[in-house]
């Protein structure tokens, strides 16, 4: 049995759709955001980082989302074998999403870690284009790689929710991101939306009916997003 620490809407969804396609035995532990319960010694002891998502497993925690996709992917076979020829794009595109498309999301959202004050807009600004530029970049790999995003894909789960972010974060801020810009992700995020590892989510996360094409902010039974 895994158990995800999680947080509504968080990284921690990605991991879920993914404990949800593989079939995987899991439960989830609250972390309470509004609490900063990420910062507390016992959540520290399982993922020193103080970020969320971890996941607990018979051989001990795992932090790092990429790291928790490709572990339960190779796990559960929905990752390329070593041999194959797609082993290669699979983790260009994997470490892609968690290094660059990621990770500027993340700089976006909390310009205060990154930029003074008075240069938020700027900053802004800057993401948005370099987040459109990975954008187009994802849906001509699925174009090229059809078989590495038809779900369920590790992939195309990890872009639905870095789509679904865009559109919803950061709150207040002028929106950047058209789905049907990118038409390849698009069919990939209609198509993810009626599997029953995406329900199971919405459910479990109040994601609302449409949590990729037509996001809503989360109203989660238990716990914030933000």
């Amino acid at each position: 049995m895994f158990i995800l620490h999680y947080a509504p809407d968080n990284a921690s969804m990605i991991v879920r759709l993914a404990l949800e396609e593989a079939g995987l035995p899991y439960r989830t532990a609250l972390v309470d955001r509004a609490a900063r319960a990420q910062d507390s010694a016992a959540y520290r002891a399982i993922n020193p980082t103080g970020l969320i998502p971890a996941l607990e497993t018979p051989h001990g925690p795992l932090f790092e989302t990429a790291a928790i996709l490709l572990w339960l992917a190779d796990q559960s076979r929905m990752a390329p074998p070593a041999e194959s020829p797609d082993r290669g794009p699979f983790l260009t595109w994997l470490f892609f999403l968690s290094n660059t498309p990621h990770a500027d999301l993340r700089r976006m959202f909390y310009p205060e870690l990154y930029v003074p004050a008075d240069a938020t807009g700027a900053h802004h600004q800057i993401i948005a284009a370099r987040m459109q530029r990975h954008f187009t970049l994802l849906d001509e790999a699925a174009q090229k790689h059809p078989a590495l995003f038809a779900p369920p894909s590790i992939l195309t789960i990890y872009t639905c929710a870095l789509m679904r972010w865009s559109v919803l974060y950061p709150k207040g801020a002028s929106r950047w991101f058209r789905l049907a810009d990118y038409p390849s992700l698009a069919a990939l995020a209609a198509a993810q939306e009626t599997r029953p590892a995406t329900q199971a989510a919405i459910l479990a996360e109040g994601l609302g009916p449409t949590p990729f094409t037509a996001p809503t902010y989360a109203t989660p039974p238990e716990g914030s997003a933000i």
